[in-house]
């Protein structure tokens, strides 16, 4: 496998991942893991819009997902990973993909969530899977852009929750 990248984003491909991350990772490929856009095609026909002329774009589910990281399928491509949630990681950790490091984006505000940053709301849910990443070792940072400071974001979770 040869993960570049991993975010969370709830906008998934959009400006700053097709713009800013997808060419400062020198990216082959996006696997945007997201169970309801792998089964809407105008959800992927957006995605695909928004992706890179010069990048390749998969969506799929945590399972398809695991399965073509663990084979190999990509080979020698340079694979970014875009998700919405972290319980999209946490299903690629269990499906026994390889993660280092998994940097958190924008995660939208709603009347559910507890505001982290300006840009990273989380639930509930959020907040334990989160947890249980960092516990598989997985380090988990905050960072906009690429020209941005990168923090350590279960740091920024635990001073928030307190």
């Amino acid at each position: 496998m040869n993960i570049v990248g991993a975010r969370i984003d709830g906008r998934l491909v959009h400006g700053q991942v097709a713009n800013l991350w997808t060419p400062k990772l020198q990216v082959d490929r996006i696997i945007v893991v997201d169970e309801e856009a792998a089964k809407n095609d105008i959800q992927k026909s957006g995605l695909r819009m928004a992706t890179p002329m010069t990048t390749h774009l998969s969506v799929l589910s945590a399972e398809i997902a695991a399965d073509h990281l663990n084979h190999d399928r990509y080979g020698k491509q340079r694979l970014f990973i875009v998700a919405k949630k972290p319980a999209a990681y946490l299903a690629l950790l269990k499906l026994n993909v390889k993660l280092e490091t998994i940097n958190v984006g924008t995660m939208s505000q709603s009347n559910t969530t507890r505001s982290i940053t300006k840009q990273i709301n989380v639930e509930t849910q959020d907040v334990q899977d989160f947890k249980e990443i960092a516990d598989k070792g997985v380090t988990i940072t905050a960072q906009l852009t690429p020209s941005d400071d990168s923090h350590d974001f279960m740091k920024l979770l635990n001073e928030k929750l307190k």
